[in-house]
């Protein structure tokens, strides 16, 4: 699926971006001292050199009560102007209620609607392609799409396949109504899936399939993860997104200020990069720091670039995930902060 912007009623701003992780952080020392694994095993294979542990009393909405906070605070936005909450998380806190309810009701924005969303670690831009379309067909001003994940709690920290990849924390953006003459907004989106590599990438247990009365195995409750099927599927959808997504624009790669991808492997974003002809000093990377936070990565990175003063006011800035189900997506967007 892929589309662009055509006589909206109003544009949809990116108006805001924040982010909170954990305090823990669990280097690939600690990892090495659980599983037969060494520091330099890890980075050589994923760039990771740490990531965030949630307390044990944390769950996924605990962390995104705090990135919502700042999120809003960054746009001088009452809790109550909010139209809708969307979380993509693959770690929400429950079912249901969802994330984003449970979230909602704790920042104050009570009457806002909230639902969960389930595109894995493609999560936040379908999240983001789901807010343009209600800001741009007028049925919400204010939308917040919130990452929010504990992945840990559904890892095998014994494999050691899986264990040294994800972390935990959440982050997200607000998507604002503005006047088309005054903002530039998000010009497209790509997205797709492909559910015939759905095992390659899958919690099994906790739904209808293999329901918790079950008393599925540890295996059954954790990530399952196929690397190398993986692998090949994220090199392939990651080039293959951003150059359909550019050619429908009729833009260059070199017309993009600012690249986000999904933070999971150094060497999928390096391949990326080289086959899409960027510079790497347009792309933003935070891997080594964080490991995969699924939905969270891209607002992750996105938020630190712009604390870091690598993504100002009026950048065009693209970004591109993939993830279980299997799905990927990518958007191309002006940076406009309230």
């Amino acid at each position: 699926m892929i589309g662009v912007r055509n006589g909206a009623r109003s544009c949809a701003r990116l108006a805001a971006v924040g982010a909170h992780v954990p305090e823990r952080v669990v280097t690939n020392a600690e990892m090495a001292a659980a599983v037969d694994t060494s520091d330099e095993w890890i980075a050589t294979r994923t760039g990771i050199r740490e990531r965030r542990f949630a307390g044990p009393e944390e769950a996924s909405s605990d962390l995104g009560v705090i990135a919502a906070q700042r999120i809003l605070a960054a746009a001088d936005l009452a809790p109550d102007e909010l139209d809708m909450i969307i979380t993509p998380t693959a770690s929400p806190d429950h079912i249901f209620p969802s994330t984003a309810a449970i979230i909602g009701e704790r920042i104050g924005a009570r009457g806002a609607a909230a639902f969960d969303l389930s595109a894995a670690c493609t999560g936040f831009i379908y999240g983001l392609a789901m807010a343009t379309g209600m800001v741009e067909t007028g049925l919400a001003r204010h939308v917040l799409v919130l990452g929010a994940e504990t992945l840990t709690r559904v890892t095998d920290q014994t494999d050691r396949a899986t264990c040294v990849l994800f972390g935990d924390g959440a982050a997200g953006a607000l998507i604002s109504a503005a006047a088309e003459d005054e903002a530039t907004g998000f010009l497209g989106f790509e997205l797709g899936a492909d559910g015939s590599g759905g095992p390659d990438l899958i919690l099994p247990a906790g739904g209808s399939r293999i329901p918790a009365l079950s008393k599925p195995s540890r295996a059954e409750s954790c990530i399952n993860m196929n690397g190398r099927e993986v692998f090949k599927f994220a090199t392939r959808v990651m080039i293959d997104s951003c150059t359909r997504l550019l050619e429908a624009l009729e833009m260059d790669i070199a017309e993009v200020d600012l690249l986000v991808p999904h933070q999971a492997n150094i060497r999928i974003i390096d391949y990326a990069v080289e086959r899409l002809g960027i510079d790497p000093e347009r792309v933003f990377n935070n891997v080594d720091r964080y490991g995969n936070t699924s939905s969270a990565s891209i607002p992750l990175a996105l938020s630190e670039a712009h604390d870091n003063g690598l993504l100002s006011p009026g950048d065009l800035v693209m970004m591109v995930g993939f993830g279980g189900g299997l799905t990927w997506g990518s958007t191309m967007a002006r940076f406009e902060p309230a």
